[in-house]
């Protein structure tokens, strides 16, 4: 949806069905997973590895924190790595998600970004799109002994599978709140939210969709399911 469209559909959407809409990054914001791009610049055994560890924790095979740490010890990624990721998922974002941010904006909805992702690849993004930095709850890194950041920076619980309840719990966000997303750490939030829609436009992972309120297999779709419509 472009913005004359999205101008429209603000004017003909009623008012907003919840208060906070809570958003995941990865194949949900942006079309690409950012551990798995940062591995695709080591090998192909280090990419390969990465990107089944995370098609196992997002499906919910495995906890997310039996393959966190694995893949960042094998990745290791520099600074300039991760301004190359910022970058990335700045042209990576999915078609239509700048103007419902920005519809949501206008309705007095406030956003917020929820990720196991990288926070310094992801926080510049999020500006780019008005969310501001505070609204920003994704995972810290600290350097290693040879400078490259492989470590967690200090307690990061959106690096475990119940971090994101956890967090959100946490925050004390405005009620009711909505989540979006297409993994299994975001279908965690259910409990704790008043809402949750699985987002299957990048992917659809069935484990997830089961347990979700509605599907919204297209950024379009989101709209009736967070306004009212007259």
């Amino acid at each position: 949806m472009n913005s004359d469209n999205a101008n429209s559909a603000f004017r003909a959407l009623g008012a907003p069905r919840f208060k906070t809409v809570v958003l995941d990054v990865d194949s949900t914001v942006t079309t690409i997973e950012g551990i798995d791009w940062l591995a695709a610049l080591r090998d192909e055994d280090v990419a390969r590895e990465s990107e089944l560890l995370t098609a196992q924790a997002m499906a919910g095979e495995i906890p997310i924190e039996a393959a966190y740490m694995r893949r960042l010890d094998r990745i290791k990624p520099a600074a300039s790595e991760l301004l190359m990721l910022a970058d990335a998922y700045q042209r990576s974002l999915v078609p239509g998600i700048p103007e419902l941010i920005g519809v949501l904006q206008r309705a007095r909805v406030h956003v917020h970004l929820l990720s196991g992702g990288l926070r310094a690849a992801i926080v510049p993004m999020a500006l780019h799109l008005g969310v501001p930095a505070d609204r920003v709850h994704a995972v810290s890194l600290s350097r290693d002994i040879d400078g490259r950041f492989s470590l967690l920076d200090g307690d990061q619980p959106l690096a475990t599978q119940r971090g994101k309840p956890l967090v959100v719990q946490r925050l004390q966000l405005r009620k009711p709140i909505a989540m979006i997303g297409d993994g299994s750490t975001d279908a965690a939030v259910r409990g704790v939210v008043d809402a949750f829609f699985a987002f299957t436009a990048v992917a659809r992972r069935e484990s997830v969709v089961k347990v979700a309120d509605a599907e919204a297999a297209s950024v379009d779709d989101l709209y009736p399911l967070l306004f009212e419509v007259p």
